[in-house]
C-alpha cells in the first residue's frame, strides 16, 4: 500500500485484527469538509465481542486526535456504552515502511 490513506491503512488493520469495519467519515460537498461521525471517528467496526471506533491520522498529528477526543461532548456518552476507541498514527519508519501507533483512549 504506498500510496494507501491512513483510513485504507487502519481499515486493513481493523481487517486482520478480525472486526468488521465502516467508514463513518464523509465528505460534505456544501462545506467543503471531511466530516466524521460526533466529529471525532473516521471508522467504526465491530467483532471480538465490541464496537471499536478509530480516529486515524499520520503520526505527527496523534496527540492533537487524542485531545479533539478528550475534549467531545460525545465522548463521555460513548465510553458509557462500552465502545473501544483508538487513535490510529501513521508514520514512516527509517527503512520506508509505514508504521502503526495505537492509542487507546476508551
Amino acid at each position: 500500500m504506498a500510496s494507501a490513506s491512513p483510513t485504507s491503512r487502519s481499515l486493513a488493520n481493523i481487517r486482520e485484527r478480525g472486526y468488521t469495519p465502516w467508514v463513518v467519515e464523509y465528505w460534505n460537498s456544501f462545506s467543503r469538509k471531511r466530516v466524521d461521525l460526533y466529529g471525532i471517528f473516521d471508522i467504526i467496526a465491530v467483532g471480538n465481542g465490541e464496537t471499536l471506533a478509530v480516529q486515524t491520522t499520520s503520526g505527527a498529528n496523534v496527540s492533537a486526535r487524542v485531545k479533539k477526543i478528550a475534549d467531545s461532548e460525545y465522548i463521555d456518552a460513548i465510553r458509557k456504552s462500552g465502545w473501544r476507541v483508538e487513535v490510529h498514527g501513521w508514520r514512516k519508519s527509517s527503512r520506508n515502511r509505514w508504521v502503526l501507533r495505537i492509542v487507546d483512549v476508551s
